[in-house]
């Protein structure tokens, strides 16, 4: 079982559970695995009926999602899930790129010696499933190897801008376009190089490794999207 991170009981504990919570959660999952395709229209009656809750508390959970811009809202045509586009990779992941290199070239200076020692070993439990070569899926959270580095920033303003604003449509991306294939190995082996610049305390190497680490993943994304 994975070791969570004080900062991360404290990201949790701030975020109370309630049964709206879990709809929410339940519905950011089935968007950004593919269950409810993007482009979809997001009707309350039906997604009431689907989730067993109120369409008040679907009306809630479609705000939010629009918060992290899962979903968008235009005028006569009522909510919708984001399409994923080329242009849109291009413009999130020049932000992740500048934001997740910054976060880990703060992990290398901030993070503990058994946050690292845990991140390690994270990697070793992803290596079984790399070794097969169809798939690099993480779960979001603490098993997700980019969370627990935004988390190891230390960073609170950074922490926010990147787990409530782009996460989830990052990983939307990941989980649908980016995580099988050839680029699940060079992937998994861009992880090591980074952990390793964080093991030992190299800032500029972390965040140079990261940055490219994402750009590579753009790209891969990028050709799919062209095909």
């Amino acid at each position: 079982m994975p070791v969570i991170s004080p900062l991360l009981n404290e990201y949790i504990e701030e975020q109370a559970i309630t049964s709206a919570d879990k709809t929410f959660l339940q519905l950011r999952k089935d968007i950004v695995e593919g269950v409810i395709l993007p482009s979809s229209k997001l009707s309350e009656t039906e997604l009431s009926t689907k989730y067993t809750v109120s369409r008040a508390v679907i009306r809630e959970a479609i705000n939010r999602l629009s918060a992290c811009h899962l979903v968008e809202r235009k005028a006569n045509v009522g909510a919708r899930v984001v399409s994923l586009t080329r242009a849109g990779l291009i413009q999130l992941y020049q932000v992740r790129e500048s934001l997740e290199g910054m976060a880990a070239r703060l992990a290398a200076k901030n993070m503990s010696d058994e946050e690292i020692s845990d991140l390690n070993s994270l990697l070793n439990t992803h290596f079984h499933e790399v070794q097969s070569g169809e798939s690099y899926y993480q779960e979001a959270g603490d098993v997700d190897f980019h969370y627990r580095i935004i988390l190891g920033s230390k960073n609170h303003h950074l922490i926010s801008l990147l787990l409530d604003g782009t996460y989830h449509l990052v990983r939307m991306y990941r989980v649908q376009l980016g995580m099988s294939g050839p680029r699940v190995t060079t992937a998994f082996d861009e992880h090591k190089h980074i952990v390793q610049a964080i093991s030992n305390r190299d800032e500029e190497l972390a965040e140079m490794l990261m940055r490219r680490h994402i750009l590579y993943s753009k790209n891969n994304i990028e050709s799919k999207l062209s095909n």
